[in-house]
């Protein structure tokens, strides 16, 4: 399953002291868990007893209760692989431990006790507890229930198999100044545990799930936690039974708070991202000197755990570059924004007079020309600064050109047309191409005759030529090497085709109603380089995504290629999920053979590319982000993928 994990935050119902009760809910929602294949379960703190007890923790005949629970409860668990973390009171010599026992396949593999002891407003563990971080102590063994187990805070369980493994802290930990799933993260675990009894008051649920996202994504781990329900006492305090997942940074699952019946939440996710993103995404490593001077015990589950069984539980979203919905403007607004600053930096440096700009009627340069607009509006030059020349040649249609020239107009740019067939057919004489053959000869010529015409009238009027191009196409190397592959600033260059639309489309919603009418049909016509003759009826015959596959796929193998290094068939399985009710899976892999032929053969073009503005995680600057030979040799890939 390519390194998912299956995992589970359940909040039983419960019943304060009544020990025998709570371990029947315990193992209900065990065997809940294990059935949808969980390789691991995490419930509340002190679930066995109820996190409210007071001073009947003092009481030797509730703890004792609770051994005995805890023994019936990891006999239930035999048979199965799944990992649970339930809580209990510990006492260990003179001294009583909020404690959080690892149970698999009918053991109980250690006990782990809290280290931060809230002592503040509703909160008195001191009066009960002693801190598990003691100095000098490390784990030891103790006896529970006749064996002999771990006890410390500095143990990381791992999956001897795979890339499973995890460490826990209770509560309070997490609110502190140094987290120890800080140090349990840098000691190996890709995720952290945490069996809470987190009391609720207004806001603080928004505060909680803050926290949980920021320890995941500052960890690059997942974060499971889960809370103490509405059936602990009331006295003073309501318990809310919030349960949440987290992975790197983003919410993966959220349970309905306050619910009077056991809940279970569950994600499915990717370990090996995990470990991927530590080794490139993050300083992640240079981290580890800070570790204290403590012997950290690693330790080996019982049974492989289970490795999910699917992504129904997954985020795997078939356009990741995408901003989510609730977030789409202000991202898209923020991207534009970095676009229009970079640009503007270069204008202002060069001290150039004009932005010359080549226009099509097509995505790419549509949104450039609406980048350089703005960027006369923030430095305060009329849009008449901006030359934008269209250039119609062979494969030019009335759509596109209608386009490009009614979007001039409306936004007030100076226009210049200026058709190329002549100039093109001149130079096939010169170097003797016969332009009956519609060659990759025919074809260039004329990118580069475009390209030519752009670079002389920014030389002629002090001007800075934009280019257009996009991340998808310099990951595919669908450009003219020295035609539309050059420019003097490419400020399109880290922004997807997927993405490009979504822009568009973002500033059609804030345009006068002919403008956005041009604008949507730009988004709606065939992405084309209008290279060859159109068809007898007047339409594009070149289709881009005809030749090379659509752009929504394309993307998807960028991202998880770029981002996560994740291997063809990892991407082949991702994508097939992914896009189940769009594209055959046959249709998929040729796609992706295309993809991984193209990326590592055209490594040249990226390794000579313009400047351009980073808007997102993924680049493919050979300065700033991608450096790779020309001459890397894609076959381990290929093969990798013929084998799947």
């Amino acid at each position: 399953m390519f390194g998912y994990y299956r995992l589970a935050s359940a909040v039983p119902q419960l019943r304060v002291a009544d020990v025998d009760y709570n371990i029947d809910q315990l193992m209900a929602g065990f065997r809940q868990a294990a059935a949808q294949q969980a390789a691991a379960v995490v419930f509340p703190e002190l679930c066995i007893t109820g996190y409210s007890c007071g001073d009947l923790f003092f009481q030797p005949r509730l703890r004792e209760a609770a051994l005995n629970g805890l023994r019936r409860f990891a006999e239930a668990t035999k048979g199965t692989r799944t990992v649970a973390v339930v809580g209990l009171p510990f006492l260990y010599g003179d001294a009583l431990y909020n404690t959080a026992a690892v149970v698999q396949g009918g053991r109980i593999l250690a006990l782990v006790p809290k280290t931060m002891l809230p002592n503040y407003r509703e909160f008195y563990e001191k009066r009960q507890f002693t801190s598990g971080r003691e100095p000098g102590a490390g784990v030891r063994e103790v006896t529970v229930n006749g064996a002999l187990v771990p006890f410390g805070t500095d143990i990381v369980f791992h999956d001897g198999a795979s890339s499973f493994s995890f460490g826990i802290e209770i509560c309070e930990d997490l609110w502190s100044v140094i987290p120890p799933s800080s140090m349990l993260a840098l000691q190996g675990a890709r995720a952290i545990f945490n069996p809470s009894a987190g009391t609720e008051l207004t806001g603080k649920a928004a505060y909680r799930r803050e926290l949980v996202k920021q320890q995941s994504g500052r960890c690059l781990c997942a974060y499971v936690l889960a809370s103490a329900g509405v059936h602990e006492s009331t006295t003073d305090v309501v318990f809310g039974g919030h349960s949440l997942i987290a992975d790197n940074g983003r919410l993966a699952a959220e349970g309905e708070r306050f619910r009077r019946e056991s809940t279970l939440i569950l994600a499915d996710v990717d370990f090996e991202r995990l470990a991927a993103a530590r080794l490139s995404e993050s300083s992640f490593n240079d981290s580890k000197a800070l570790l204290p001077s403590v012997n950290t015990l690693h330790l080996t589950l019982a049974e492989e755990v289970p490795p999910s069984p699917g992504l129904e539980h997954a985020c795997n979203p078939a356009r990741p570059f995408l901003p989510p919905p609730l977030h789409r403007r202000e991202r898209c607004e923020e991207i534009i924004a970095i676009q229009t600053a970079g640009l503007a930096k270069r204008m202002e440096h060069t001290h150039a007079q004009r932005l010359v700009i080549g226009i099509s009627g097509g995505l790419d340069s549509t949104l450039a020309l609406l980048i350089c607009a703005r960027v006369c509006q923030a430095l305060d030059k009329p849009a008449s600064a901006i030359l934008a020349v269209t250039m119609p040649g062979f494969g030019t249609t009335d759509r596109t050109h209608t386009n490009a020239v009614n979007m001039c107009r409306l936004l007030g740019v100076e226009l210049r047309e200026i058709p190329i067939s002549e100039a093109s057919l001149q130079h096939f004489r010169d170097i003797g191409h016969d332009p009956a053959e519609r060659t990759t000869t025919y074809e260039n010529v004329q990118a580069r005759e475009r390209t030519q015409i752009l670079m002389d009238l920014a030389n002629k009027m002090g001007g800075l030529v934009v280019g257009t191009g996009d991340l998808s196409e310099i990951a595919l190397g669908w450009s003219t090497y020295n035609g539309d592959h050059m420019s003097m600033y490419a400020v399109n260059c880290s922004i997807p085709k997927t993405l490009i639309r979504c822009l568009i489309e973002h500033i059609a919603a804030q345009s006068s109603p002919e403008l956005a009418a041009t604008l949507l049909d730009i988004n709606n016509t065939p992405v084309s380089p209008e290279l060859l003759p159109p068809s007898d009826d007047g339409t594009i015959e070149q289709r881009t995504e005809d030749v090379l596959g659509p752009y929504d796929l394309h993307d998807f193998f960028l991202f998880h290629f770029i981002k996560y290094s994740a291997q063809p068939e990892k991407i082949l399985y991702l994508a097939e999920n992914a896009f189940r009710d769009e594209f055959q899976p046959d249709f998929i892999r040729r796609c992706l053979g295309v993809f991984m032929r193209r990326f590592f053969r055209q490594q040249f073009k990226r390794s000579c590319i313009p400047d351009g503005p980073k808007v997102g995680t993924i680049s493919l600057s050979p300065r700033g982000d991608w450096r790779m030979p020309s001459d890397a040799c894609g076959t381990v890939w290929s093969n990798g993928l013929s084998h799947s």
